[in-house]
């Protein structure tokens, strides 16, 4: 699942503050983004039809049904999937080797590895 970015900025929303009532989203999203009262319901009326949120009466509350995580992690899985035939380590040679990550990640990242290699099985 990819989010689209009106669909993400949307999301970000509950992703910080939680469950919220329309009107309180669409306070938020005005300050944010400039939207309006209007572009902001049709956002979250199709977040809803795409199973992104969920949506109760009285009042139109609406509620998160995927997490950062699940959606971060799914669209990891469809980058690895499709640019890098699954392989995370190309994709982390891709990182490295375009100087994307500074010497402090490159160490977080050793020590994160040293520790995926100390509970893996031989």
């Amino acid at each position: 699942m990819k989010l689209a970015e009106s669909d993400r900025s949307v999301m970000e929303v509950f992703w910080e503050r939680g469950p919220m009532f329309a009107r309180d989203v669409a306070t938020e999203l005005n300050k944010r983004l400039g939207w309006s009262k209007t572009t902001t319901y049709t956002m979250l009326t199709r977040c809803v039809a795409k199973g992104y949120l969920s949506r109760s009466e009285p009042k139109f509350l609406c509620k998160p049904l995927l997490t950062r995580e699940q959606v971060a992690n799914e669209e990891t899985e469809t980058l690895l999937r499709n640019h890098f035939s699954g392989s995370a380590d190309l994709l982390v040679a891709a990182l490295v080797g375009q100087q994307k990550l500074n010497s402090a990640q490159i160490k977080e990242l050793y020590e994160l590895l040293r520790q995926m290699e100390e509970t893996c099985e031989p």
